[in-house]
């Protein structure tokens, strides 16, 4: 079994939108492709995870509409779930109105799902003679149940095949710093040019979304002005807030995501490659680092969650350039590793995540800024250590730590936030 190879095509492809509402059109556009007859009713429930984060982002395609509602009942009309994660690329200003009218008539609805404690997302469709029910568990694109007026179409019973898919995450969840280091090392050409296309992919973004006036505009505004230095620090934090400005803001363009987010993508990938490139790194390392930056983006998320209390950026993208930065300049050095990993967790380990939105990019350019800083200390040999706070003896111990406190010490935040996120929208 080639682990990196696994990893590569379950937590890290081409994204269109934020991909939590991008799942749910994909969900509902399976349910919507068995109908035969126009669409007369969707009915969408969510875990509280894919509610929050899909709750007030910008849709791609819509004029503006935000949330996983429109997104879900446009998934519904497109009817094209070969499309996959880039399924809102098929929308059109005729399927829009037509998804907005169902949703004025309230045949379009959506619930939050409390008992859910994974990713969950449930969509029931019907036309005037038939229902379909599509379910997707676990990650944003594995499809568990379709079934068409009560007969069931596709079940994932765990046979052989879906069982060895999908335990990659239980041999990643075993595994160590160092030995993600080492799978890094092993790509072969066919990663190396996947692992660039994502470079460009998350490039492009950047570029459009600085023209947007948004985050990523004001700090180029403010190094131009001589308030902000032309460093790495800037330079890096410039381009993953445009890049982020432009994911959140919908515009039509796919970015390369990373444990299943493109704001982690953005962090994971454009970090470490600006970096590289103002230190002079050979691209091979450069590359090699951008493997380690989404292995260690996906380990941590075996232990937080697909959508945990905390962002995802943060204490999980974050560590995975930072320790990619690492990696570029002292290799598989496990003890600044190590420092690089505290470091960012000792600095941001407290950021909540309250769902995907215009505001992410704040949160990009701090985990950014963290990253290279925390990187810096640790090349030098300076870091947080076990002595401090709920930092480990070790770096799986730190993200272990990290994983309870967001598990049992904040077991009530995400309903707390969705319900003040509720008020706010009734």
């Amino acid at each position: 079994m080639n682990l990196l190879k696994i990893i590569l095509e379950q937590e890290v492809y081409p994204a269109l939108g934020c991909t939590e509402p991008t799942a749910v059109a994909y969900v509902a556009s399976i349910a919507s492709s068995k109908l035969r007859r126009p669409l007369e009713r969707i009915e969408i429930s969510v875990d509280p995870g894919v509610y929050k984060n899909g709750l007030a982002v910008t849709v791609p395609n819509t004029n503006g509409e935000k949330g996983n509602l429109i997104a879900g009942v446009l998934g519904a009309l497109i009817r094209q779930p070969e499309r996959k994660m880039q399924i809102l690329d098929g929308g059109s200003a005729e399927l829009i109105e037509r998804a907005k009218e169902l949703i004025r008539a309230k045949r379009g609805t959506i619930t939050c799902d409390a008992e859910q404690r994974g990713l969950h997302i449930e969509v029931v469709v019907a036309d005037d003679t038939s229902v379909v029910k599509a379910v997707v568990t676990g990650n944003h694109t594995n499809l568990v149940l379709l079934e068409k007026d009560g007969e069931v179409i596709f079940s994932a019973a765990p046979s052989e095949d879906v069982l060895n898919k999908f335990d990659y995450k239980k041999m990643l969840k075993g595994m160590r710093i160092a030995d993600l280091a080492d799978l890094a090392a092993q790509l072969d050409e066919d990663d190396y040019a996947y692992l660039l296309e994502g470079v460009r992919y998350n490039q492009k973004m950047a570029d459009q979304g600085l023209e947007i006036k948004k985050v990523g505009y004001y700090l180029a505004d403010l190094k131009a002005k001589g308030y902000l230095q032309d460093d790495v620090f800037s330079s890096s934090k410039i381009l993953t807030a445009s890049a982020a400005d432009g994911r959140m803001d919908g515009l039509n363009l796919p970015v390369m995501s990373s444990g299943g987010s493109g704001n982690q993508g953005i962090v994971a990938i454009l970090v470490p490659y600006n970096v590289g490139l103002w230190f002079k790194i050979d691209e091979r390392r450069i590359v090699e680092s951008i493997a380690l930056s989404h292995l260690v983006n996906s380990y941590i998320k075996c232990y937080t969650g697909s959508l945990s209390p905390i962002c995802g950026c943060s204490i999980a993208a974050g560590v995975g350039a930072a320790v990619a930065i690492v990696y570029q300049q002292a290799g598989k050095n496990i003890d600044q590793m190590t420092l690089a990993v505290n470091n960012l967790i000792s600095d941001l380990g407290g950021m909540l995540c309250d769902g995907a939105k215009g505001g992410c990019a704040l949160k990009v350019v701090s985990s950014t800024d963290s990253a290279i800083r925390s990187a810096y200390m640790a090349l030098n040999n300076h870091g947080i250590t076990s002595i401090e706070g709920f930092i480990g003896r070790t770096a799986e111990e730190t993200i272990q730590n990290l994983s309870r406190i967001s598990d049992v010490g904040m077991a009530g935040v995400d309903a707390t936030m969705i319900q003040i996120m509720q008020e706010k929208n009734k």
